[in-house]
């Protein structure tokens, strides 16, 4: 079996800022990781390859060179191979241009038979680069896999999360599938397998090498632009009203006529 996982490098959101006067992200000295749902991903992968030995994992990624720091995480975590899409001609894409880009090079490595992807992004939460991958290659789509229930050759079984429960879903191979934090516990490395992952070389492919023209790709084919980012403005400190629910009632009706709210 063919499995490949797309995988990103994102900020960690939780050193993220904005500077106030530009309105963009202030990314010096902000520290990258693999994309926690993307983690969960490729362990959903490799927990495929524990069982089926036949089977071999390809991790996918679009980026700047320094993404190839991430990319040999996941080949220390178990990845046998691990592929770099980056040229300056893919900067500035949204998620249409970025899945184009994406799919562009899967098919570069030929017939898969599972995709894995993370639910989203934690730099961009759109969730939409996985479900366009899919439409792009023209397989099915499996979107917040939580469970993957049974593997039978040619289809696979999964449990879709919901608000509210979960779909029990069966899809026919090859087919995507977004994954979930509940779906797994990503493994850890071990050291043995850190100097290997450094050992292996990581393809890096330009927009020749995945047949793109630069206008189909990056900004020149990014419909959606970002014209500002702003970090809302801190809301005032509550009040908390204390007493019995009817003087509680009737303090907040006084303090909501005062402000002409009622």
């Amino acid at each position: 079996m063919k499995i490949c996982v797309c995988a990103k490098q994102v900020p960690d959101t939780n050193e993220v800022r904005i500077d106030p006067a530009k309105g963009t992200l202030i990314r010096e000295g902000v520290p990258s990781i693999l994309n926690p749902d993307d983690a969960n991903a490729l362990e959903a992968a490799l927990q495929i390859k524990d069982k089926y030995q036949d089977t071999t994992i390809s991790v996918i990624s679009m980026g700047p060179p320094q993404a190839t720091y991430m990319l040999r995480e996941c080949l220390a975590m178990g990845a046998d191979e691990a592929v770099l899409l980056s040229d300056r001609a893919f900067g500035g894409a949204d998620t249409c241009a970025t899945s184009t880009t994406i799919a562009a090079g899967i098919k570069m490595l030929g017939d898969m038979d599972i995709i894995f992807g993370g639910r989203q992004a934690i730099d961009g939460d759109t969730a939409q680069v996985g479900p366009q991958v899919a439409m792009r290659l023209g397989i099915p789509v499996v979107t917040y896999v939580q469970e993957i229930v049974d593997y039978t050759g040619d289809k696979i079984k999964v449990q879709r999360q919901l608000e509210d429960g979960y779909e029990l879903i069966e899809v026919k191979l090859p087919c995507f599938l977004t994954c979930v934090k509940e779906l797994n516990e990503p493994r850890y490395m071990s050291v043995g397998s850190i100097v290997d992952a450094y050992k292996k070389d990581i393809k890096v492919y330009n927009h020749e090498d995945v047949n793109l023209d630069p206008k189909d790709c990056g900004l020149n084919a990014s419909p959606t632009q970002v014209f500002r980012s702003f970090t809302p403005p801190v809301k005032g400190k509550g009040e908390m009203l204390q007493g019995s629910n009817k003087d509680m009632a009737k303090e907040l009706v006084i303090k909501l006529k005062e402000k002409h709210l009622i």
